[in-house]
């Protein structure tokens, strides 16, 4: 393909396009906009990003990402420590935290199982999650996986793994659509999902 633009900018359309819901014309598109506003977008873009790259660290607790180890609402004492609430990744957690649906802690698994993409237990943060379900004083485990095929047969291998410990396990309310995935719902939705809880 013909270069229509410097290596530097070409550089910049390549690492954009790699961005989750950006092809290469959307990369493009980007990376004009922040070049013709360079003083107001792409030099304060460019520190936020050094800063995130110098400053952010996941939470050895829960898996969170955050600026501190244990992260912010770990660290939070209003917190409810008998509750936890099991989301697949952070954008997951971030977007329960906007609709205020949770004062409870989380643990983020970082995926789902996945025979198809040979994603087996161990590489996800399960064996840490039963460690902290077992703590004296948890109460109450929440599945709060996406209503997809993984996330069910995820939501059903850790429930497996939970029995025996003397927990309740509920699963969130059908609120959320089968096929959905929680960082696009509402905060409505969220909130009546979480309220609406089960056992599973």
């Amino acid at each position: 393909m013909k270069r229509t633009a410097g290596v530097e900018i070409e550089r910049l359309i390549q690492l954009l396009a790699k961005l989750p819901g950006l092809g290469p014309r959307s990369a493009r598109r980007a990376a004009l906009y922040l070049i013709k506003n360079r003083e107001k977008l792409l030099s304060p873009l460019s520190l936020a990003m050094a800063d995130a790259q110098d400053k952010v660290t996941v939470c050895s607790t829960c898996g969170n990402v955050d600026t501190i180890d244990p992260c912010t609402i770990c660290s939070d004492t209003r917190r409810d420590r008998t509750i936890l609430c099991v989301v697949e990744e952070v954008g997951d957690l971030w977007a329960l935290e906007r609709a205020g649906a949770w004062t409870g802690l989380y643990h983020v698994l970082g995926g789902t199982l996945s025979a198809m993409e040979g994603v087996r237990p161990e590489d996800l943060a399960i064996n840490h999650l039963i460690e902290r379900a077992a703590v004296s004083g948890m109460r109450e485990v929440v599945l709060a996986t996406n209503a997809t095929v993984e996330g069910q047969t995820t939501a059903h291998y850790i429930t497996e793994r939970l029995k025996g410990l003397g927990l309740s396990t509920s699963r969130l309310a059908h609120g959320v659509p089968v096929g959905g995935e929680l960082d696009y719902l509402d905060e409505g939705t969220l909130t009546a999902a979480m309220r609406a809880r089960r056992p599973f």
